[in-house]
């Protein structure tokens, strides 16, 4: 990705970006958004039920990551709750069905050691994150800057729904060089989504925007063109507590063609966390009064500094 320092994605998980360019003709009068900086809560409810781990079910037969469970006996599986209910019969032993990168494998196995995978399947993934835009023309929203990456799973989640919740930032792990620090968070209100997830694509998270959920809104911004971006002074949105999102100043250190780089330099903000954290991808940046683009990489080993992504590029992956 053209770095040469080793870099950390800023949620946690893993993820690979991948650039293009997007005209400034593409958005015609369109050309403003509200920048944002909330804290987010992330849910996704997965295509089917997964396995997390390596699981051995007999002498040579594994189940492996992100195999997906289709069928126990004839009877289809799509959540949990299904799984469970399944388990109740009275049998010794079940026939299951696994979805293996498109392989169907047929596996035997004991009733007690088919119990025994509950704690290692899954029928939902969490995250946490920081939200970018709403586009107050399209009823849209845009975050994170990347996309997600399930952990266990270790691949992009298949997910038949999802949503994003306003979170409230209850702790701070400070970042150290070589030890990437987070957000400790909880969502506020898990009847009240700010948004649904339509995409989980490259440049981000993107779907509607729940339109009774209005007392978050700003301001929109002119969107900067990345022509138009200079090495200098910035300001981050963020949220680092509470819910509140403050501006924090930075410093724009290399401007590339798809990608900017740039160093913390708010002291307030630099004591409260001591650089970048997981869970602050997506923060917009903005620069003379205009919307640059979202934060979206630390540099592990100096926290301070971090790489982002322009607008216009995050948008483009909106409209893909």
């Amino acid at each position: 990705m053209g770095w040469s320092r080793r870099l950390a994605f800023t949620v946690s998980c893993a993820v690979f970006l991948i650039f293009s360019s997007f005209t400034s003709a593409a958005f015609a009068e369109e050309d403003t958004l509200i920048p944002m900086g909330h804290s987010i809560g992330i849910q996704m409810e997965l295509s089917g039920v997964f396995v997390t781990n390596d699981v051995l079910i007999y002498e040579g037969q594994w189940l492996k990551a992100g195999d997906g469970v289709k069928k126990i006996d004839e009877q289809s599986i799509h959540t949990l709750r299904e799984f469970e209910q399944t388990l109740q019969e009275k049998k010794e032993r079940f026939h299951l069905t696994i979805d293996r990168n498109g392989e169907t494998l047929q596996f035997d196995v004991k009733s007690e050691t088919v119990k025994r995978l509950l704690p290692f399947l899954k029928d939902r993934t969490e995250g946490t994150g920081t939200l970018t835009y709403v586009d107050p023309h399209s009823g849209t929203y845009g975050a994170l800057g990347h996309q997600i990456v399930d952990s266990s799973l270790k691949s992009p989640p298949s997910f038949r729904e999802g949503a994003i919740y306003l979170s409230e930032i209850e702790q701070i792990k400070k970042s150290e060089p070589g030890s990437p620090g987070y957000k400790i968070s909880s969502i506020v209100n898990n009847n009240e989504y700010l948004g649904t997830i339509k995409t989980n694509g490259i440049y981000g998270i993107f779907g509607m925007w729940n339109d009774a959920y209005k007392k978050v809104l700003s301001e929109p911004l002119k969107i900067m063109q990345p022509s138009e971006l200079q090495t200098g002074d910035a300001e981050i949105f963020t949220t680092v507590k509470g819910t509140e999102v403050e501006s924090f100043s930075i410093r724009i250190t290399q401007v590339e063609e798809e990608q900017f780089q740039f160093i913390l330099t708010d002291p307030k903000l630099l004591e409260t966390t001591g650089g970048i954290l997981q869970g602050m991808s997506g923060s917009p940046v903005i620069q003379n009064g205009k919307f640059v683009g979202a934060v979206t990489h630390m540099f592990v080993d100096e926290p301070k500094k971090g790489a982002g992504l322009f607008l216009i590029t995050m948008r483009n992956g909106e409209k893909q």
